[in-house]
């Protein structure tokens, strides 16, 4: 049977990682599955590209605000190229593409399993107080700002320190009006609006991933009590947990909105109290430790979206008190893999021809 070539985005391995080498590393450990991982950067620098060991292949891809023709016409190219069969988007700002141009991408030979446009939008950040309702969690008092007056009302009403998120990514503290607007006008830069002010709750940062079948099921799910973060809020040493109300919210959110692919739900746990944080529509960068802890989520996913049968023996559940543990890594390679990136937009064995161009610069894709 031929390889299942697999392009995954999110390779961007450095302080503020991505996702996509550790659904990579996932895939590669899977018995069943032969894969071959096709890296879709968006960048020359993301350390994925040059990581060989894990990503066989790697293109640029042209900004999701090129459009969407340009991105369709990469994606294209790039399965031309490589025969590349399926996508796992990991990056919040590509699912709105994947979401609604899924059955298009079907039809052309690209498979995707992520969820609908109407599920996206439920789990917003402007509508995670109806959420937290629904599952039976509570919510840190939060408000929704899209001006710096805004944020200078919120800070005054919820009181410091606050906790200002952006859009997609990031999450700073700030314990002064002063610093709060800082980190505002720096996230809209960045991400664009809306903003949020939270209240800081005290308590254990615990998270769970987790993976919905469309149908209102569980695919698996790993929950884990963070330990020790980065200065950008990010996991670097964790232990797997099993808080019972926390899964439980898991379970209720796949029943009542039929979740279709990977989702990520924080949560801060003080006491009895369960405080919902935010729902990523993604798998999280520490999914890597699905699998070492015997619940390979990636792997289900394509199992399912694929209707391949699960291997026997596979662990129904996860075992709580497993450490997880990121570091820092080097590689030395040859400036040539960097160049080629630069001029042709793609590295590795891909039969390139050395005429495609950066597809960021272009704003279009050859």
């Amino acid at each position: 049977m031929a390889p299942l070539v697999v392009g995954i985005s999110g390779i961007n391995a450095v302080d503020n990682p991505g996702p996509g080498i550790g659904v990579a590393r996932c895939l590669r450990e899977a018995p069943d599955l032969e894969v071959r991982i096709v890296g879709l950067a968006y960048d020359a620098m993301e350390p994925g590209i040059y990581m060989d060991w894990v990503v066989d292949h790697a293109f640029l891809l042209p900004y999701p605000s090129a459009g969407h023709d340009a991105y369709r016409a990469r994606l294209l190219h790039i399965q031309e190229k490589t025969g590349m069969s399926f996508v796992i988007p990991t990056l919040d700002t590509e699912m709105p593409f994947y979401m609604k141009h899924q059955a298009e991408l079907a039809r052309l030979g690209l498979r995707t399993f992520v969820p609908t446009p109407d599920q996206y939008r439920l789990r917003g950040k402007d509508r995670l107080g109806e959420l937290a309702t629904a599952l039976g969690l509570k919510l840190p008092t939060t408000m929704v700002v899209s001006s710096a007056e805004d944020l200078e009302k919120a800070v005054d009403r919820i009181g410091t320190p606050v906790m200002v998120k952006g859009a997609f990514y990031k999450a700073y503290k700030a314990h002064s009006t002063k610093e709060a607007l800082g980190h505002y006008h720096k996230l809209v830069a960045e991400w664009g609006y809306p903003i949020l002010v939270q209240e800081v709750v005290k308590g254990d940062e615990l998270n769970v991933v987790a993976v919905g079948d469309g149908e209102g099921g569980l695919l698996g799910r790993v929950g884990v009590k963070k330990m020790w973060i980065t200065e950008l809020g990010k996991i670097w040493t964790g232990v797997t947990v099993r808080h019972p109300l926390m899964l439980q919210a898991v379970e209720r959110f796949m029943e009542l909105y039929r979740w279709r692919g990977p989702m990520e739900l924080e949560c801060i746990v003080d006491g009895e109290d369960v405080y919902l944080v935010e729902i990523n529509p993604r798998f999280p960068a520490w999914i890597y430790l699905s699998a070492g802890v015997g619940v390979n989520l990636p792997a289900r996913l394509v199992r399912k979206a694929l209707q391949i049968p699960p291997p026997p023996m596979e662990a129904e559940d996860y075992p709580a008190g497993k450490l997880f543990v990121r570091y820092t890594y080097e590689l030395v390679t040859d400036l040539d893999r960097f160049q080629s990136m630069i001029t042709t937009g793609a590295c590795g064995d891909c039969g390139v021809d050395g005429q495609e161009g950066d597809p960021r610069r272009q704003g279009e894709a050859v």
